[in-house]
């Protein structure tokens, strides 16, 4: 697909909710002004009025110091500390007739201990400098003039500069797409570095530059862009191109950011706009929140104390020595004649006591300085460092799939590993993998698909049932030999596997249901070369894991173009494969307000279909009075799956008439074009008119297995006295299947739901009176909170499992009811928050470290957990499939849930008692 020549066939039409036209109104009508007063001079960054605008240059610097601010900077870093200004001072001093020993023997330890410690922030600062130079020396192709694009380093680029980017390649700056490879200026462009998100982002130039394809298109190309100046806003971009004498309006589809990634597509045209530190992805960096453990905080308070101590001891000499030296005289003769009296100084002076005294406390404070342990901090140092390289040194943490050992990325929380009182865990990728397997469906009112989940396993054992049904040994020692376990698709049944579906009884309602899964859809296929073997890059597992479903089932998605589908798919006439084309009017994509996806295409027979798939809850409200025919056993089936821990979605279709489409076509070209606020809001309703009146052909369930060694590790954790709560995006029914899989949740707990699922107010959320809703809302938490409160203290020997949804969750984090959750929830062994918000994730961990003052730890993999790995104390990033933001937010980074186990109970328990004993 990549690098075709096609007719033009702008995907605009096409990818509906992605790519819209933008207008010079509006936010447009602000550049020159404040804000908006960014110009790039397009492929002539030489040019006389560039030169005067004084942008930064492309090099960028993650480092804390310079050559020329290291020694301030490290020096101030340092003498932060009370004991090392004390030295100091009694340093200073030491080279006054006051010291009781040499300056030397004063001022040496002060220089080694503050030496070692700026060496090692040297050291460290060091390492962050070659991860700038590498990035800052890759190199991209830049146009020199007369068509040629020679390689240049990232840090020379200039804002104007026209380079070639070339596929899977990282953007060296943030770029206006001028054209790709494809004939209509789309490409797809990977944004793990910057959201964590795995899923490809559509993006498109605008048509008056897409014909710009060959390098000899640039000889004579001159452009100005006008835009906003550098903000940190990942998801917004105002500007204005003006090219051969005409303005044309700029928007996000257009802004390529440094730091993601192109993929699928061969090669891109781009002009850089944004250069180094301007670069959204920079303006973006903050520094993590500075943490510091219990012992070091607690260290310090015993230094003040020492310091108090010493200040005490040196008063009191000092007094007892001012009396006893204005005392000394007696008739005319000093007492004490062994001080020499004819050789006496200030020091001594009887007529001047008071001064004595307190030249006395000076030299006072530096003898007792042994009171203050010099070394301490540096020791400290020292061992932590040794602690870090013995974590990422365990053989015991290192992950052999993924080459990923553990890696300690601060040394200074080591210890605090031991006293974690409170664990706060993602579910998606971090208890489970995060990788999709088709499992089981619905189809006509019939279950298919007999493997057996983790889950249900795990129900099993519980019940102490033996399992209905677990495929026999040899016949899956048959399937493996002939066929290789395939990433994505664990489905085993013999029923509709090997084409046999065509000896069932709803074979057409099969057929439907697989070519709806290989058609409805954002995936796009890749070819190997040499074995011909098709993969898919998919937008999310799930999505992946439906094409593979049904490409192993007979409905082999292979080829995409901007206007078809084709697909190889099994005729139950002939018996054969045969190659079928879909015509792609439309895609009305997935977001998580319409909770569906869908498409419109019309099949080889000129029929047009809509081809739907989406959450129970909107699926079962869109289907036709007729359409319901097997609705009540796929209810029961769907309610099976999330039992068993699975993702279920709902697949409908409908045939439309002629007319009816192109209604719906003119209404939604008019709303995706349009420019005014309510622009989503238009495009959502015209796809709200044409998704009804569906006909049901059944549900999937995919499974996202368990990680190995999670319900192990859990015990381990619990036994060692830790409490775990999960905090998870997914279903209640889902999250609770899954506590019970990885033994958060265990037989004999007793349950508190906490859910706003209650008739009366869903009676009040359909007449729509928001204040009501919001007193009632909370009034039943509050309720629900404090009857959950009376059965945990009435109830010593039971335990208790706390289960609470987002939209409770809500109302339980107000300020006024928000300890009274807390007081909740800390009586119960454990506590799954479901449907969370990254911010809610962030706000319950703050909650729990501020409430209870005890050790709190964040894991997770994603860049929605970033925020609840900041907050805790400790944050552990898990480096899975959600690209690399949570690892880059942690203090440690580990390659899966199960080496927490090992981490906590092993080094963190040697490391706090071995610092401890230290101290």
């Amino acid at each position: 697909m990549a690098g075709g020549r096609r007719k033009k066939n702008f995907l605009r039409k096409l990818y509906s909710f992605s790519c819209g036209k933008a207008s010079l109104d509006e936010d447009h009508s602000q550049i020159g002004g404040p804000g908006f007063s960014r110009i790039a001079f397009a492929n002539d960054p030489d040019c006389f009025e560039a030169t005067n605008l004084g942008y930064p240059a492309n090099y960028v610097s993650t480092t804390k110091y310079s050559l020329a601010t290291f020694f301030p900077k490290a020096l101030f870093e340092q003498f932060r500390r009370v004991a090392n200004i004390y030295f100091l001072v009694t340093g200073c001093l030491s080279f006054t007739p006051l010291a009781p020993y040499s300056a030397v023997s004063a001022i040496l330890p002060l220089i080694i201990v503050i030496g070692v410690t700026m060496a090692k922030e040297a050291v460290e600062d060091w390492r962050r400098y070659q991860q700038d130079n590498e990035m800052n020396n890759r190199k991209v192709k830049v146009h020199r003039g007369d068509a040629t694009f020679d390689d240049t380093e990232w840090k020379n680029l200039r804002v104007g500069d026209v380079v070639k980017v070339e596929k899977d390649n990282f953007f060296p700056a943030d770029l206006l797409l001028l054209s790709s490879s494809y004939e209509d200026a789309i490409c797809y462009v990977e944004t793990m570095n910057l959201d964590g998100e795995t899923n490809l982002k559509l993006k498109q130039s605008l048509e008056v530059t897409s014909n710009l394809q060959d390098d000899s298109n640039f000889r004579h190309f001159k452009a100005v862009v006008r835009c906003e100046d550098p903000n940190a806003n990942l998801y917004t971009f105002v500007g204005s191109l003006e090219y051969q004498d005409q303005q044309y309006p700029l928007s996000p589809q257009q802004l390529l950011l440094r730091d993601s990634k192109l993929r699928n597509t061969d090669y891109v045209y781009g002009v850089v706009i944004f250069t180094g530190h301007d670069t959204k992805v920079m303006q973006n960096a903050t520094n993590p929140p500075s943490k510091r453990s219990k012992i070091e905080r607690k260290m310090d308070k015993i230094i003040y104390f020492l310091l108090f101590s010493l200040v005490l001891i040196s008063t009191v000499g000092s007094i007892f020595f001012g009396i006893a030296t204005d005392d000394d005289i007696e008739n005319h003769r000093m007492k004490r004649w062994y001080l020499r009296p004819d050789d006496t100084t200030i020091f001594y002076k009887p007529s001047e006591a008071a001064v004595a005294a307190l030249l006395h406390f000076l030299t006072a404070m530096m003898l007792y300085s042994y009171f203050i342990p010099i070394s301490l901090y540096v020791s400290i140092e020292i061992v932590k460092v040794l602690q870090t390289i013995f974590i990422n040194n365990d053989h015991e943490m290192y992950h052999e799939e993924s080459d990923k050992p553990a890696h300690a990325r601060t040394s200074n929380l080591n210890e605090e590993l031991g006293q974690v009182d409170t664990i706060l865990s993602d579910k998606t990728g971090t208890l489970t993998c995060n990788s999709m397997e088709f499992i089981k469906c619905s189809i006509a009112g019939t279950a298919y698909g007999l493997g057996v989940t983790e889950v249900e396993k795990a129900m099993a054992r519980r019940k102490g049932s033996p399992l209905l049904y677990e495929p026999d040994v040899e016949e899956e020692g048959h399937r493996d030999n002939n066929k290789p376990a395939v990433k994505g698709f664990n489905f085993t049944d013999n029923r509709v596997m090997n084409g046999n579906w065509v000896n069932e009884p709803h074979a057409d309602i099969i057929q439907k249901f697989f070519r709806l899964l290989a058609i409805c859809h954002t995936a796009i296929p890749e070819t190997d070369d040499e074995s011909g073997k098709i993969s898919y890059e998919a937008e999310s597992p799930d999505e992946a894991a439906f094409v593979i479903a049904a490409s192993e089932l007979g409905f082999q998605f292979y080829q995409r173009t901007q206007t078809n589908i084709s697909i190889h798919e099994l005729d139950p006439l002939s018996g054969k494969t045969v190659e079928r084309s879909y015509r792609l009017l439309n895609i009305l994509e997935f977001n998580s307000t319409r909770k569906r996806m869908s498409v419109i295409v019309r099949d080889e027979e000129g029929k047009l279909l809509l081809l739907s798939k989406g959450a129970d809850n909107v699926m079962f409200e869109r289907l036709a009075k007729d359409g319901r025919k097997f609705e009540d056993k796929t209810k029961e089936h769907m309610h099976n799956y999330a039992d068993a821990g699975l993702r279920t979605l709902v697949l409908a279709y409908r045939e439309l008439d002629e007319d009816e489409y192109a209604v719906f076509n003119e209404k939604f070209t008019e709303a995706k074009n349009s420019v005014s606020a309510d622009r989503d809001e238009k495009v959502e309703e015209a796809a709200d008119s044409i998704e009804r009146d569906l006909i049901l052909l059944g549900a999937t369930a995919v499974e996202d297995k368990l990680q190995n060694g999670v319900p192990e590790c859990i015990d381990k954790l619990a036994q060692a006295g830790i409490k775990i709560w999960v905090l998870t995006g997914d279903k209640m029914e889902t999250a609770i299947n899954i506590g019970f899989a990885c033994s958060l949740l265990r037989q004999g707990m007793k349950q508190i739901i906490i859910t706003l699922e209650s008739p009366e107010i869903k009676l009040l959320e359909k007449d729509g009176n928001k204040d009501a809703i919001f007193k009632a809302s909370k009034e039943s938490v509050i309720h629900q909170i404090t009857e959950g409160r009376k059965m945990t203290s009435s109830s010593d020997s039971q335990s208790f499992a706390l289960i609470i949804d987002g939209k409770s969750l809500a109302y339980a984090l107000e300020d006024n009811v928000k300890n009274l959750f807390l007081q909740l929830a800390v009586t119960c062994a454990s506590v799954i928050c479901c449907r969370s918000s990254p911010k809610q994730k962030a706000l319950v961990t703050r909650l729990v470290k501020e409430g209870t003052g005890k050790v709190t730890l964040g894991i997770g993999d994603g860049a929605n957990d970033v925020g609840m790995l900041q907050e805790a104390d400790i944050g552990i990033g898990i480096s899975g499939v959600e690209g690399m933001q949570a690892v880059m937010s942690s203090d440690v980074a580990i390659a899966q849930f199960r080496f927490l186990e090992r981490l906590l109970l092993v080094h963190g328990h040697w490391c706090y008692r071995r610092i401890a004993s230290m101290v």
